[in-house]
């Protein structure tokens, strides 16, 4: 048997890559961003941040806060017909705006 070619970060050149204009440090104010239960918040990954980011399958969906787990969320999405929890850290969560 052969080991199973790449990792969670396989195929994401274009995914994760950052904006020209937003290079650079990453703002405390993004690691430091408070959600309450019940917030809806976007997927949206921070490239130069590995610690706590979701898969690259959920980039870009909506989901709903149900709790934490040490200094990351509990993210509830929807995938197809099933409902999935996901644990993020804050620096990859932006506020939903409805």
């Amino acid at each position: 048997m052969t080991q199973r070619t790449g990792g969670s970060r396989r195929k994401t050149r274009h995914k994760l890559k950052k904006n020209v204009r937003k290079k650079g440090k990453v703002s405390i104010r993004q690691y430091l961003q408070q959600f309450k239960e019940e917030d809806r918040v976007a997927l949206v990954a921070e490239p130069a941040v590995q610690t706590g980011m979701h898969h690259p399958r959920f980039q870009g969906r909506t989901g709903v806060v149900v709790g934490t787990q040490g200094n990351c969320y509990q993210v509830q999405i929807r995938d197809g017909k099933s409902q999935k929890v996901l644990v993020v850290h804050p620096v990859h969560l932006r506020r939903h705006v409805s």
